[in-house]
């Protein structure tokens, strides 16, 4: 009791060896925020190395020029009074930057799996300063590409022949690479296996593309959900607002009626489904939005879950 009462007196009668401790515990804070800015930095350094010649390797950039060659050649300066060959370009689009990024962000995690669990075991560097350096070190890796296959495949294609609907289609291809990216990233660090995230990722994808809207107006009942959770359904809507709006003018351009019929019979159904959709654009961002932010999330956390 009298050592106890001793030691409050002392606290009470010392305020510098509290005020001492309390500068104490600044530092310590100061300093474990300063040691996370220095771990990001140099894993964000050798992940940019590491990075630069997987990306950019002669064999990758083949692939995206000549895909993007043969789609400005099988769509050379379409007519934008042939509204399906238009929307097909649209969604082949769709389809090439959903299933690229993401087929190729699988294998990032479990690929690394042996060093990071070696590295994390000796503390070498905190699970967010990696999570962070690896996600932003990837930014300009994964956005080059889709650029230059956007300025190939949009002139060549003839779509709207103005700047600020290419900027627009633009940066909705660059948000699109982003996302199918981070449900890469969230697969391989779930299953942290190759093969079968790269499968499970084949059969995601193909569930995204068949309900992406554009093979199948009428979706089955029972299947209908997986249009709500699909990439490829809220980016193909936003290709098509930017070339086509809300879709009057098409319907002008093919003579459709207040009954939803041309004057030769044919349905102009797929214009309330294809290019004006069930969801605008500014409920597509946020959708695209939260998919981005919650792919990587859910990566992680799964990445935490994985012992030292």
């Amino acid at each position: 009791m009298d050592t106890a009462n001793v030691s409050t007196r002392d606290s009470k009668s010392n305020p510098l060896r509290n005020n001492s401790s309390k500068e104490h515990r600044s530092y310590n804070n100061r300093f474990s925020i300063f040691d996370w800015f220095y771990q990001f930095n140099i894993l964000l350094q050798r992940s940019l190395k590491e990075r630069k010649y997987e990306s950019f390797n002669t064999l990758r950039v083949f692939q995206v020029v000549a895909a993007a060659l043969l789609a400005g050649l099988m769509w050379w300066h379409s007519d934008y009074k042939n509204i399906q060959d238009r929307l097909g370009l649209l969604f082949f689009i769709s389809i090439f930057w959903g299933v690229f990024p993401s087929f190729n962000s699988v294998f990032a995690f479990p690929q690394e799996r042996a060093i990071f669990v070696k590295e994390r075991a000796s503390g070498m560097y905190t699970l967010s300063s990696y999570f962070m350096a690896r996600i932003v070190g990837d930014l300009p890796m994964e956005l080059l590409l889709p650029t230059v296959f956007l300025i190939i495949t949009y002139w060549m294609g003839g779509l709207k022949p103005d700047l600020l609907s290419f900027l627009l289609t633009l940066l909705v291809v660059l948000g699109f690479v982003l996302v199918s990216q981070g449900l890469g990233l969230a697969l391989g660090a779930a299953i942290m296996d190759a093969k079968q995230a790269s499968t499970v990722a084949a059969v995601t994808m193909l569930a995204f593309v068949l309900t992406g809207g554009y093979y199948v107006h009428k979706v089955p009942s029972c299947v209908a959900w997986i249009k709500y959770i699909s990439t490829t359904f809220y980016s193909y809507r936003l290709l098509t607002r930017i070339q086509y709006g809300d879709g009057k003018k098409i319907a002008n351009l093919l003579g459709c009626n207040h009954e939803g019929i041309t004057i030769d019979g044919a349905s102009c159904k797929f214009l309330d489904e294809d290019v004006v959709g069930q969801i605008g654009a500014m409920g597509c961002i946020g959708v695209l939005f939260f998919m981005f932010v919650f792919y990587r999330l859910v990566a992680y956390l799964c990445l935490r879950r994985i012992k030292s």
